[in-house]
């Protein structure tokens, strides 16, 4: 039962996330309130792990939560499922678009999906800023503004910030060792 959950909540995230890897988090995080395979908060250690790592972050996230759930079988469940929406999409546009390739409906639906995958991955930008800089669980009103902003996060945030902005030539994966020394030394 839980390898056809696996397809089933995989395979609609692969078939609606359209936009990229950014685009599969409000899935994720549904998948994550709904199913025990994983926390919210370990989403977000997926999310850092999944960015510092090769390959497509969906396609990592999907494997991390398919091995939690059932092992190396379930990996390979959750992997292949997110993926096939894409591969059957991606045949039947390429004949179909061969054609309508001229055809102003194809072109304007084209259009249309810049808008709604850009949407996704800012909505799913946002869920990551508040959850990386923001203890959301202590509010309680107004009162505890304080207790919810995770300042030496925001610090972290800016510092890095500040210096990938200064230090353009500076390799990327130096920042993110950075970042993951400062979560481990400041436990964020």
């Amino acid at each position: 039962m839980i390898f056809l959950q696996l397809f089933y909540e995989f395979f609609k995230a692969g078939l609606f996330a359209i936009g990229g890897g950014l685009a599969t988090l409000p899935f994720l995080k549904q998948i994550s309130l709904r199913y025990p395979w994983f926390t919210p908060n370990d989403l977000m250690d997926m999310i850092a792990v999944s960015e510092s790592t090769p390959g497509p972050m969906g396609v990592n996230s999907a494997t991390y939560a398919g091995f939690h759930a059932a092992g190396i079988p379930g990996a390979l469940m959750a992997t292949c499922s997110l993926v096939l929406p894409s591969v059957i999409i991606i045949i039947l546009v390429s004949r179909a678009l061969d054609k309508f390739r001229d055809s102003p409906l194809v072109k304007n639906g084209f259009y249309g999906l810049r808008p709604a995958s850009a949407g996704l991955i800012f909505g799913a930008m946002l869920e990551v800023f508040v959850a990386a800089l923001l203890h959301t669980e202590n509010w309680s009103g107004i009162a505890s503004l304080g207790s919810v902003i995770n300042v030496p996060a925001i610090i972290i945030f800016l510092v890095l910030s500040l210096g990938i902005w200064k230090l353009k030539k500076l390799h990327p994966i130096v920042f993110i060792l950075i970042g993951a020394v400062c979560g481990i030394v400041f436990n964020l």
